[in-house]
């Protein structure tokens, strides 16, 4: 007895399927993850006091310091808002010293770590070039697998509370987060013009630093002016760490309960951010077009 030919629309794969197992496989996780730690949502009910120390401290948003808080400020003290500024600069320093090192790491790394890269230094593939691949991938991964905190915390016992040390332990792990997204993007970009150099006959390197580098190199310039962002961001909190960033003078005057010089900070270093942010975007838009 002959069967019925299925339709098309009979034949189509159901397209929630896979993505239902998805979500319930993490719904699954959280609520594990939640009985795991224990979670309760009582636990979100802040205490009397808690709610008035914060309560406090929103209270003084509209109305930061614009001179020290302290108790006691010594004869020979700067201003406060000086000090402000230096921080401020401390924390730009340290953040532009981290960056300059991380994208030169990340570019060879990168390299490396790009089968593109590889494939045309080795067209017909290597011994070589598949050790070097997996080395560099790995070296990335224990890069970036340290959080910045955990690597201030190894080389300020290493080399003490250098400078130095706190260039390294945010360049490394932004190291190695440039080197993984600058290979991808190496990897992923638009090969057409890869193509047509390699049908005019040229050499491979022509057609890696000619076809495919500079297709990906917006999207390259893009990303690590993000992760100076970021970058900033970490070298503030650097401070708890004792090195004169705006993170150091945020906690001495938290835990100080000058709420009003928290804000200035807060303020501060908000306004890095955003000028950065504005000073990026121009630079891109120049760059890239």
């Amino acid at each position: 007895m002959p069967t019925v030919a299925e339709s098309p629309a009979e034949r189509r794969p159901n397209p929630f399927r896979g993505r239902t197992n998805v979500v319930v496989a993490l719904v699954v996780g959280a609520v594990w993850s939640a009985w795991q730690l224990d979670l309760r949502l009582v636990d979100l009910i802040p205490s009397q006091h808690g709610l008035d120390v914060c309560l406090e401290f929103l209270s003084r948003a509209l109305t930061p310091a614009l001179s020290s808080e302290a108790e006691f400020v010594p004869a020979n003290a700067p201003p406060f808002l000086v000090t402000v500024l230096e921080a401020a600069v401390t924390t730009v320093a340290f953040a532009a010293a981290a960056m300059g090192v991380a994208v030169v790491a990340g570019l060879v790394l990168g390299f490396l770590a790009s089968t593109a890269w590889w494939s045309c230094v080795f067209p017909r593939g290597s011994a070589l070039a598949h050790v070097s691949f997996g080395l560099a991938r790995t070296v990335i991964a224990l890069m970036r697998s340290v959080h910045e905190l955990l690597w201030a915390l190894l080389l300020v016992v290493a080399f003490g509370a250098s400078e130095i040390a706190a260039v390294l332990a945010l360049s490394i792990p932004t190291a190695g987060t440039l080197a993984k997204i600058y290979s991808e993007l190496i990897d992923e970009s638009p090969r057409d013009a890869a193509f047509a150099l390699q049908a005019a006959g040229g050499t491979a390197r022509h057609v890696f630093c000619f076809g495919l580098l500079p297709r990906a190199l917006p999207d390259m310039i893009a990303y690590s002016f993000y992760r100076f962002e970021c970058a900033l961001r970490a070298s503030a909190v650097l401070g708890f760490f004792g090195y004169g960033t705006l993170g150091l003078h945020l906690y001495q005057s938290f835990v100080s309960s000058n709420y009003g010089e928290v804000w200035t900070l807060l303020y501060a270093l908000f306004a890095v951010v955003i000028g950065f942010d504005l000073w990026s975007g121009a630079i891109r838009r120049r760059l890239i077009g």
